[in-house]
């Protein structure tokens, strides 16, 4: 079919000619713009303005309000390099009116020349008493001829970078607008359907708005012109997503078909029963690997709310099959945690599975590889030693990957790759799974090409953690606590942020050499843990006190984790690894040491270290008194909520989608306008739009994928 020519001509105003606006600009701009990210001409359309400045309304200088931005204009009377104290430009300013003084106290000699007496100047800033009388202090200004007209428009502001000036970018905007086709890139019954605003007629408001424009709504992005922009912008991410959904379908894995007899006879040994919300995930999941095209599926729930069991159903389903599974944890506890479950419930049903690290000796990982690449393991587990060249799997047919954010694009890629055949189409399934819920506005929004499944329900038994939040001044209190418990015949942990000046991460390259790149370190000001653990030793001389943190040896970490599970440790001190993947029921309190420095879903996943058994459990938040506005916020939601999703919810609000997503980043159509918190319907709308143009209106879809993404649509998807 034969694009109309509205949208040929649409397409081609998406992108950049050699004739065009940044064609015709010198390298040396071409770079200043690709700083903030203007790479062909219809990027300077949507370069849309911060901020507005009224300069419709010219004031006489005695008429002129105080304590407000005004405009006023008159002729230079005096002009001086004063010292007083330090050296400063004084021009005094005249009109019929009145008298005010411009000063500067950073100037150039050429403005000194240019503020000459007799010169007729326009100046756009705050009139204010100061020591010459009324004064404007470094206004904006520029040399006019009498009678010269005002703006007729408000005056847009740009964001902007060093060498790269207002009036510049003002310019190159405003020729943008003549020149790049504004030409609507959707339908007109559509506009009508959804009561939106014509695309040329947006971005031209916003840029230049009438003096009666009402900037509360510019400035809160709620007027009509923003929100067209914004659907539309909501609408490139969809389809974007939506295509890389669909073109999954067009690869090769292999149709895992039920054959429920080591399913049921996991179910039969295990000491409960699964939840509905467990039950009808691991359906999903099922009836995707029935499917002869890759499942991408993300499994979320909050802590403690029986993810595992739930994979290793899918693995039973490959397993069944005649396939292998592979399953990737992000830290070393976490997977060894993983491998001890997975062997307790699979090898009583007769399955091998293999733990394969990077800190292995040498003879026990080429036995773990040799068995991998023969089909002899059946199940995989390990950290990022997964996807390295040197494995191999004899017949890959699932990969799991557990707390999928901490893994970058390439990890996640690189382990899905082990299942492809050389010059074939085929992928293993993969399922991804997070303890971190995800917002429902921000799963719809960047998880749009994934299917998503959520266990929203907690098993029977878990009590409910009760969190304090306790300031470092009772830390006495909170150590007579910590000893009143153990004494009582439960466990504690003791969490703190760092190893010495900083914590190492897993599989992170080695610290710095004593006496090299420590400051920055120290500046942070908190607790080590070595010194944390040496303290609590002499404190509590009767109780068993194990330390447990990133660069232990692996198996020095295993032998900590392992007597802190049998409860031969009383106490463990620890940094962050514990945060996922540690399963002690007898584990009732937990202090975090410098709280107010930890974000919302790592002080969660902490929390939900306690809580696994049936006696009642404490978390303590130990803070330092001075704190910021954010950490206050932070401890207070922590502090009054124990759902994860509604924890999810407040720290996507503060921090935003960008953090939150992490390594995902890369390759998803990040929102410039849109927010997913406040432009819920918006979302929606978009999302809707978005399959039904796919199916009936493709080259719609494409001409608007053109304009806002200029071929980027095409990012690596994983």
């Amino acid at each position: 079919m034969k694009r109309p020519a509205a949208q040929r001509e649409s397409a081609a105003g998406a992108r950049p000619s050699p004739a065009g606006i940044l064609g015709k600009a010198s390298k040396a701009t071409q770079a200043t713009l690709a700083k903030i990210g203007i790479h062909r001409d219809f990027d300077l359309v949507l370069h849309l303005p911060l901020r507005y400045e009224d300069q419709t309304r010219l004031y006489r200088i005695a008429d002129a309000p105080g304590g407000q931005v005004v405009l006023v204009e008159g002729v230079v009377s005096d002009s001086a390099i004063k010292f007083r104290p330090k050296r400063q430009l004084v021009c005094t300013v005249e009109d019929d009116s009145g008298v005010v003084v411009m000063r500067f106290l950073n100037f150039y000699m050429s403005q000194v020349r240019q503020l000459a007496v007799g010169t007729r100047v326009r100046m756009y800033g705050e009139i204010r008493q100061g020591f010459f009388g009324a004064e404007m202090v470094h206004p904006k200004y520029r040399v006019v001829a009498e009678g010269a007209p005002v703006a007729k428009q408000l005056t847009p502001v740009y964001p902007t970078t060093a060498g790269l000036s207002q009036a510049s970018l003002q310019r190159l905007v405003g020729n943008a607008l003549e020149t790049v086709d504004l030409e609507d890139t959707l339908p007109q019954s559509l506009l009508r359907k959804l009561k939106l605003a014509g695309f040329r007629d947006s971005v031209r408001y916003l840029h230049h708005p009438p003096p009666v424009a009402e900037l509360a709504q510019l400035e809160q992005r709620t007027h009509p012109a923003w929100q067209r922009v914004k659907f539309d912008e909501l609408l490139a991410q969809q389809l974007s997503m939506r295509i890389h959904y669909d073109r999954r379908k067009q690869v090769s894995a292999p149709a895992l078909k039920p054959r429920v007899e080591l399913t049921r006879a996991l179910l039969d040994s295990l000491p409960f029963a699964l939840t509905a919300a467990q039950r009808k995930a691991a359906g999903e999941i099922s009836a995707d690997l029935t499917r002869a095209y890759p499942m991408q599926r993300l499994l979320q729930g909050d802590v403690g709310s029986g993810k595992t069991v739930v994979a290793a159903l899918a693995a039973l389903q490959a397993i069944e099959n005649g396939f292998q599974v592979a399953i990737m944890a992000p830290t070393e506890i976490l997977g060894e945690q993983h491998y001890a479950k997975f062997s307790g419930w699979l090898a009583r049903l007769d399955i091998s599975v293999v733990w394969l690290a990077g800190n292995l000796a040498a003879k026990p990982k080429r036995e773990a590889l040799a068995r991998a690449a023969s089909g002899e393991a059946q199940v995989v587990i390990g950290t990022h030693a997964l996807f390295q060249d040197d494995v191999e799997f004899k017949k890959l047919g699932l990969a799991i990957v557990d707390e999928q954010h901490r893994f970058g694009v390439k990890q996640r890629l690189a382990l899905r790759q082990k299942g492809s055949k050389a010059g074939a189409r085929t992928q293993p399934h993969q399922l991804m799974m997070s303890a971190t819920p995800i917002p429902r506005t921000l799963a719809m929004s960047y998880y749009a090409d994934l299917d998503v499944s959520v266990i929203d329900e907690m098993p029977p038994g878990r009590t409910p953690v009760a969190t304090r939040l306790v300031s470092d001044a009772r830390r006495d209190e909170v150590i007579q606590r910590v000893r009143d418990a153990c004494m009582a015949g439960s466990q504690a942990y003791w969490v703190c942020p760092l190893i010495e000046e900083a914590e190492a991460a897993e599989g992170a390259a080695p610290p710095p050499k004593k006496g090299r790149g420590r400051g920055s370190f120290e500046a942070l000001q908190l607790q080590s843990v070595l010194d944390t653990h040496e303290r609590l030793r002499a404190t509590f001389p009767e109780l068993r006190i194990g330390l447990v943190h990133g660069r232990l040896a692996t198996a020095e970490k295993a032998a900590v984790m392992q007597a802190f599970t049998a409860g031969s440790i009383q106490l463990l001190v620890a940094t962050t690894v514990i945060e996922v993947g540690v399963d002690v029921p007898n584990a009732t309190l937990m202090v975090i040491e410098n709280a107010e420095r930890m974000g919302l879903a790592q002080l969660h996943q902490l929390r939900g270290r306690v809580g696994r058994g049936p006696g009642h459990s404490t978390c303590i938040l130990l803070y330092q008194s001075a704190l910021s506005a954010l950490a206050r916020e932070r401890l207070k939601i922590i502090y009054g909520n124990t759902d994860g999703f509604e924890i999810a919810r407040e720290d996507l609000r503060i921090r935003g989608p960008g953090e939150l997503l992490g390594a995902r980043q890369s390759g998803v159509p990040m929102l410039r306008f849109a927010d997913v918190n406040t432009d819920i319907d918006l979302v929606e709308s978009a999302r809707n739009v978005a399959q039904d143009m796919l199916q009936t209106q493709s080259q719609v879809a494409d001409t608007h994928l053109q304009r806002w993404l200029g071929g980027r649509q095409n990012y690596l998807r994983v």
